[in-house]
Parts: structure tokens; sequence; C-alpha cells
């Protein structure tokens, strides 16, 4: 058995079926949420309806129970490790904050200079770094959890602090530069650290006190061989709630629009493919081991989109075209992602054995 099988082997069997099947699933979740938004209009309305202060509960649901089970794995006692490697901490900055935005807003005027509603949502997709579907993402691919978890929060920080400043770069003042139409969005500070707290920090606060206290009660060895496996199935459950609820809530909207959405799709395709090579090659460049690059190449290319439709929606409205992009921005995500990761499966073999310890 070669090392790449190996590798798949393994994972498999860590979540059995659900993960050796993952992109059928994940496929069949899109459908299944694209045919129920189509075909029963009352349950996009009714979904639509079930938030509180602009926070879709069905997505708030799907996102903490996906992320929990991957959080609770981490091993907080390790995270100064991460903290202390400069390398990955500054290549993520620049990345995720000077790269992903920059490249998105190039990609939108290249794409879709003759529709700017569609190209301000690829914009606003662009500067919601990825604070959520990234950990599962990364977790797969056998990443690095300690550092996943920590660049996460960073860019948690300064989605809460520059998001609104950078849209206002992106969308007015950039353009003016170069003479090309401005636009503007509203998304207040207290907005954007409501998303943060709400799909970041609760399951980052439950997945630390599930292993603290998980450990002092029964130990790690119990923690880890008894209790994770029988919460870590949870994750992938989460995910494909969350994609059919995401999907029932625009499924006309995509399926009406198949030509918009093709037209959005590309810059889209080009970006995470560019995000995630971008970061792949700097991982290995600065030689920081297969785990380390990978997450560093997956917190990259991920955004946080239910932050961009949140935005999209609040400034725009529902119907618009911002919000259609941004939820383009899984469709597309969603599946590319999941490819990437056997991608990384593939190239880990090309990867020193004297990677960082997970």
């Amino acid at each position: 058995m070669s090392t790449t099988q190996a590798v798949r082997g393994a994972v498999a069997a860590r979540l059995s079926t659900l993960d050796r099947l993952l992109p059928l699933w994940i496929g069949l979740a899109m459908l299944a949420g694209l045919l129920l938004g189509r075909g029963v209009p009352a349950l996009g309305e009714v979904l639509q309806a079930v938030q509180v202060d602009g926070i879709s509960l069905p997505i708030a649901l799907g996102l903490l129970v996906m992320m929990y089970p991957v959080l609770a794995k981490v091993r907080y006692d390790r995270l100064d490790s991460v903290t202390g490697d400069k390398r990955l901490l500054v290549s993520s900055l620049v990345l995720n904050w000077l790269v992903g935005p920059l490249l998105m807003f190039a990609l939108a005027w290249l794409f879709l200079p003759d529709l700017p509603q569609y190209r301000t949502g690829l914009i606003i997709v662009g500067l919601a770094r990825c604070i959520a579907m990234v950990i599962i993402w990364n977790d797969l691919a056998c990443g690095d959890r300690e550092a996943a978890a920590v660049l996460v929060a960073i860019n948690s920080l300064f989605q809460v602090v520059a998001f609104a400043a950078l849209g206002w770069f992106y969308l007015s003042v950039l353009p003016g530069w170069l003479g090309l139409p401005q636009t503007s969005i509203h998304a207040t500070t207290w907005d954007i650290a409501r998303s943060v707290l709400i799909f970041l920090g609760v399951p980052l606060l439950l997945g630390f006190l599930s292993r603290r206290l998980g450990e002092q009660a029964k130990g790690r060895t119990w923690y880890e061989q008894r209790f994770l496996p029988r919460i870590g199935p949870f994750a992938l459950y989460g995910l494909l709630f969350t994609i059919v609820v995401l999907f029932a809530l625009q499924g006309r909207e995509i399926t009406s629009r198949p030509v918009d959405v093709v037209r959005i799709a590309l810059p889209l395709l080009v970006y995470f493919a560019l995000t995630w090579a971008g970061g792949y090659a700097l991982g290995a460049g600065l030689r920081l081991g297969y785990e380390r690059t990978t997450t560093l190449a997956f917190t990259a290319a991920g955004n946080n989109f239910e932050l961009a439709i949140a935005v999209a929606i609040a400034t725009f409205g529902v119907t618009s075209g911002q919000a259609l992009a941004g939820v383009v921005g899984p469709l597309i995500e969603v599946p590319v992602l999941v490819a990437l990761v056997y991608v990384s499966l593939a190239l880990r073999r090309r990867f020193s054995a004297h990677a960082p310890a997970r």
C-alpha cells in the first residue's frame, strides 16, 4: 500500500462511511438544498424568518454542531508552540489580509466588469476571512489542529477590527483612485463581532471546556480514545445540515439564474485555486512541514460566507445580486476545498517526516 493510500485509509477509518464518501454526501446535501429551495418556496421563507437579530438560527445551529467536535480535539496546552512560530503567523496575516482581498478585488473586476452587483458581492466575500468551515477542511486534510485554532482566532480579531475599514477601502477608496465606480457597505463593528462570537466564540469555549473538564475527570487517554470518537461524526452531520439549509435558502435564486451563477463561479474558482496554491507554495518554501503548510493553505483559501451573506443582505437586500454572489461562494468553495483535501493528502508524502507534531 502506498503512503497516500495509507493516509487516506487512516482518515477514512476515523469517520467511517461518512468520511470515505464525503464528496458524495456533500454533493447530495447541496442538491437536496437546491431542490428544496426550488420545490418548496415556503421552506426558504420559513428558514429566513427563523433568525434573531439578523443571525439565521438554522445556519448558526449547523455551524456550532460542525465546529464543536473539531475544537474539542485541539490540545490547548500546545498552543504556545504555534504562537511562537512567527513565520506561520506572519505568512497567514499577509495571505489573509493583503493578498486575499486584493486578489478577489482584481478577479471581480476582471471577470465581472459589466455586473456591478455581483462584483461587489465577490469583493465582500474576499474581505470575510474564514472562521468556520476551514476547521473541517484542515482536520480532514490532517493539518495542524492547534495551528488552525490560533490562525482562526487571529483572523477573527482582525475581522472585527478591519472588515468595515477594508470594505470602505476596496469598494470606495481604491476604485476612486483607479477611476472606477464606487459603492459602500453597512457593517458595524458590533455586527462583525457578533458573528465572530457566535460562529467561533461559542464552539471554541465549549471545545476548551470539554477537554479541560474531560481530562480532569477521566484523563487524556479516555478523552481522546473514548470521548472524541463518539462526537467526531457530528462535525460532518453539522456540515451537511448547514449546506442543506444554506442552499435551501437561495435555491430558487441559484437555479433560476444559471448563467449568472456560472459567471460568478469562474472568478471564485480561480481565487480558491490561487490562494490555496499560494499558501501551499509559501509554506513549503518556508519549510513549515506538511501539517502547518496545509493549515496555512486552507486558512488562506477559505472565506466566512455567513458574514459575507449577512453583510450583503443587510446592505443590499435578500434578493440582491450581491447576496446571490455571497451564496454562490460556498456553492463553489465546498466542492473545491473538498477536492483540495484529497490533493493535500496526495502531496503529504513529499514533505519531510520532521514536520511539527500534532
